[in-house]
């Protein structure tokens, strides 16, 4: 990623130009112009407009970093490139001159917490616009960073076990460990629900006990908890797998065919995510499933329908992440280049790929797709400027 603005001691300064066409702030009448003994003879006297052009409002850190960016440089905000934990930075290196937005530690790492963060430092200071720097650190099977600094987590399946108030005041504490090694998003918690007796047939959730119960309330309950803790310790939370893989009975990941045809607009399930963003998630990631009822022609990430039910019934202004369309078998049979394009064109803002080589082609899809079609540029645009106002939200953007 580069702008005309290099980065100083690792941060970031943004350039100082503001937007074209900043809003207008209408000044109001609290008796500007008119003496408190006139407006006592005159009850019905007005306030005299007031003269000379009202002040331009000031643009955001996030408005003024967008406006700085090119057309390259925006798509790029929107690609989240997968970086092996053991060595992110020469996995960044392979990036090239790909500006993405954001790195996902994949695999493991037990080299402890001041060996990342050495490395997440390195690769904020080489970033001219800051990186999100996400983890699955889940618990149980699932969790990327161990070592020296890191506890290990419990499954969710018994951290659900523990009180609301007590699991987010410990979920805070993991969560600092992750902030103290520059982790800047963790891609958790896993808000679906599996139904009771089912967890064995549930090869990507229930199989690992990923799930944090078996009843939508409890989900919920456990999930905001979740969410809290994370951001109390200033990490993004990013709720998945919308709109839900706790009945599909195939794994996106390593094959095809994972679909949940019990899943409505009303369904139950529903919950733990409508609670989530009502506790302020961050971020909620988009699965790559089919839901008939929803939309029987695409999977999830694709999904246009999917994505107005997040955004229109459940509320959220936030960031939406794919599920990785990098290596995920289920979306195998479409071009690298169209699944970074069909995501963002359903609503995505984060397309996220494990594979590092991906990323190339991903963002140059989105610039070639944005230079013929206005639409879709200004998608990016917006999807860019949602991406930069999370890192501002969590102090990782800041503007001099």
């Amino acid at each position: 990623m580069s702008t005309s603005t290099a980065p100083t001691g690792g941060r970031w300064r943004a350039s100082v130009a503001l937007l074209a066409g900043a809003l207008l702030v209408p000044l109001t009448a609290c008796g500007a112009g008119s003496s408190p003994e006139r407006a006592a003879a005159s009850p019905t006297a007005t306030t005299p407009a007031p003269t000379g052009p009202p002040p331009e409002a000031t643009a955001s850190c996030a408005e003024r970093t967008l406006d700085g960016l090119d057309r390259r440089e925006r798509a790029g905000q929107l690609l989240m490139a997968g970086v092996p934990a053991t060595d992110p930075v020469s996995g960044a290196a392979e990036l090239g001159d790909v500006p993405v937005g954001g790195v996902f530690l994949r695999g493991r790492s037990s080299a402890g917490a001041e060996a990342i963060g050495a490395a997440v430092a390195q690769l904020q200071d080489a970033a001219t616009v800051p990186l999100q720097v996400a983890v699955d650190q889940e618990g149980g099977a699932v969790q990327t960073l161990t070592g020296p600094g890191f506890d290990l987590l419990p499954t969710a399946l018994e951290q659900a076990g523990q009180p609301p108030e007590q699991l987010r005041a410990t979920v805070a504490g993991w969560a600092r460990q992750l902030r103290d090694a520059g982790i800047t998003m963790d891609l958790g918690p896993v808000a679906d629900t599996v139904p009771a007796g089912t967890e064995h047939t549930n090869p990507p959730i229930g199989a690992y006990d990923r799930h944090y119960g078996t009843d939508p309330a409890a989900v919920a309950a456990a999930v905001t908890a979740v969410v809290g803790g994370l951001q109390d310790a200033g990490v993004a939370a990013t709720v998945k797998h919308f709109p839900g893989l706790g009945r599909v009975d195939v794994n996106t990941d390593t094959d095809v065919g994972a679909s949940d045809p019990e899943a409505t607009r009303t369904d139950p399930h529903l919950e733990p995510f409508r609670a989530a963003v009502a506790a302020g998630a961050a971020a909620v990631m988009v699965s790559s499933a089919t839901y008939p009822q929803l939309d029987p022609d695409r999977p999830a990430v694709f999904s246009p329908a999917v994505l107005h039910l997040l955004r229109d019934q459940l509320g959220f202004s936030g960031v939406v992440v794919s599920d990785d369309l990098g290596a995920a078998v289920a979306l195998s049979g479409v071009p690298v280049g169209q699944r970074a394009v069909a995501a963002v064109g359903a609503g995505v803002d984060v397309v996220l790929t494990v594979e590092t080589g991906h990323a190339r082609p991903m963002t140059e899809a989105l610039v070639d797709r944005a230079a013929a079609d206005p639409a879709f540029a200004a998608r990016v645009d917006g999807s860019a400027l949602r991406v930069l106002e999370l890192k501002e939200r969590f102090g990782l953007l800041t503007c001099d």
